[in-house]
């Protein structure tokens, strides 16, 4: 008697000790800086494809960082999905991320789209381009973003305030393009030819262009994509800098595994599967954006804004610049 149920202690046990494992091995933990509507779709259809339970945290990018580095290995967390790559970059330099060999996302997700350590990835594709009035500039007088700052656009130019990330990920681009001398001539010349002071959003932006305030002005095209779903009318239009001039800027919305991941192999798994073919437009159309697989077709929304050359400098530099970025639009006097 005593045998068996010496016996039966040692299966309650072992049972005991394997259950967590095969839990983990079943659920996904995300911190998300992507707001929930973006993210509950993909959450819906992975766990109806494959059966993994998927709980996330949504906030911005900062505190979310903040969270992860204050719990270290107590965290939940597996997968970190934030917004651009100067986001991504600064949690890979606070070793809150681990580095990941994949063939498929190697495949999926081109070189300039991800840390070259294997990081991060880029999950869907952002422009950050010129955006103009059609009733007052024609196409033909824009060339690059250097040129807003040319005379014939003194009080025409409107920004968003330098504060935001994807401003400073989009200097941070050009001081890798021009060097850090040039750049800041560049920004000088934007803030001479500013109509008015910048803007806390890039909404407002074309919102001050279509009032009159300002003739041309730089935002990313999903915020155009939103505003033009309100108003199909919309006398605004997007312009893409030529490849003689670097391209147009590009950022990304993308994901990592954490350092203290418990199911690393299933965060893994769920990016993969979020850079695949099958997942890319539910990942980008969402959000108006552009997906960052070469064999996915953005949605026809999208597509109908023209094709670009984007510049294919790797967005590690975006984090990587991000500090000497801010310096410099602070000596430009860019605020």
């Amino acid at each position: 008697m005593s045998n068996f149920l010496g016996k039966s202690i040692f299966v309650l046990l072992l049972f005991a000790l394997v259950l967590p494992a095969v839990s983990f091995a079943d659920e996904l933990v995300i911190y998300s800086a992507r707001k929930e509507h973006l993210i509950q779709p993909l959450v819906d259809a992975y766990t109806t494809e494959t059966g993994t339970k998927i709980s996330f945290v949504t906030d911005k990018a900062g505190p979310l960082l903040q969270r992860l580095k204050a719990e270290g290995k107590n965290t939940h967390a597996d997968l970190l999905v934030t917004v651009d790559a100067g986001n991504l970059w600064h949690a890979a330099n606070e070793g809150v991320l681990q580095p990941v060999s994949s063939a498929v996302l190697e495949k999926n997700v081109p070189a300039h789209l991800r840390d070259p350590a294997g990081n991060w990835f880029g999950l869907s594709e952002r422009a950050r381009t010129i955006v103009y009035s059609t009733d007052r500039v024609k196409s033909a007088d824009l060339s690059s973003y250097a040129a807003l700052g040319e005379k014939q656009w003194q009080n025409r130019l409107l920004l968003r305030t330098s504060k935001k990330v994807y401003n400073q990920s989009l200097v941070a681009m050009l001081i890798a393009q021009h060097g850090e001398k040039q750049t800041e001539a560049i920004v000088e010349s934007w803030v001479g030819n500013l109509a008015a002071a910048p803007f806390s959003n890039d909404t407002k932006v074309m919102e001050a262009i279509l009032a009159g305030q300002g003739d041309v002005g730089i935002v990313n095209t999903y915020y155009f994509g939103r505003l033009q779903k309100k108003n199909p009318g919309l006398k605004l239009a997007l312009f893409w800098p030529g490849a003689q001039s670097g391209g147009v800027h590009v950022n990304v919305s993308g994901a990592g595994v954490t350092r203290y991941a418990k199911n690393p192999a299933g965060a893994i798994k769920f990016l993969e599967w979020l850079s695949s073919e099958k997942a890319q437009n539910l990942f980008a159309d969402a959000n108006m954006e552009y997906p960052v697989n070469p064999r996915v077709t953005a949605h026809e929304a999208v597509t109908a804004w023209g094709s670009f050359s984007p510049s294919t400098q790797n967005l590690a530099d975006a984090g990587r610049l991000q500090s000497d970025a801010v310096m410099l639009m602070d000596r430009a006097g860019y605020r």
